[in-house]
């Protein structure tokens, strides 16, 4: 079965691709608000223009060098990059909800094992564990993975 594959914006100007088995279904998810923005959750979904995808370069994407510069990199391109590491957080971490600050304090001073977690804290929250010497950082995660992480 063949897909069509169509560019989309959500009300917030991102950008993204739908994958359809027609041009119907998607009229019909479209019209059924049954669309939704990976990045915020937005169901203000429009189809924008497209061109066939032609591919007319010799080289391919494993031909680019892994030190190609962030000046090369489209919005399109980073997008994707944060969706591949949205996508690698969640698989790859505990979730400890609002018990993050508590429980990386716990692992920092031996209590509980180390283990790859995410969660919420506040600023002040992460303020302190900064201070007391617990590395963490803000991760935005994309509305259909929960808030941003820690």
């Amino acid at each position: 079965m063949s897909m069509k594959v169509f560019n989309l914006r959500c009300q917030h100007e991102h950008a993204f691709e739908g994958w359809f088995a027609s041009g119907e279904a998607y009229e019909s998810q479209s019209t059924s608000g049954l669309l939704e923005c990976p990045i915020c959750g937005s169901s203000q979904i429009r189809r924008m223009p497209s061109a066939p995808r032609l591919n007319l370069a010799t080289s391919t994407a494993s031909d680019k060098s892994p030190a190609q510069s962030a000046e090369e990199l489209t919005g399109a391109d980073l997008q994707q990059v944060w969706l591949k590491m949205a996508r690698y957080i969640r698989d790859n971490t505990e979730d400890v909800g609002q018990r993050f600050a508590e429980e990386a304090r716990r692992m920092h001073y031996a209590e509980a094992p180390e283990r790859a977690i995410r969660g919420q804290t506040s600023r002040e929250q992460a303020r302190e564990l900064a201070e007391e010497g617990i590395e963490v950082f803000a991760f935005p995660m994309p509305k259909g993975q929960g808030g941003p992480l820690q």
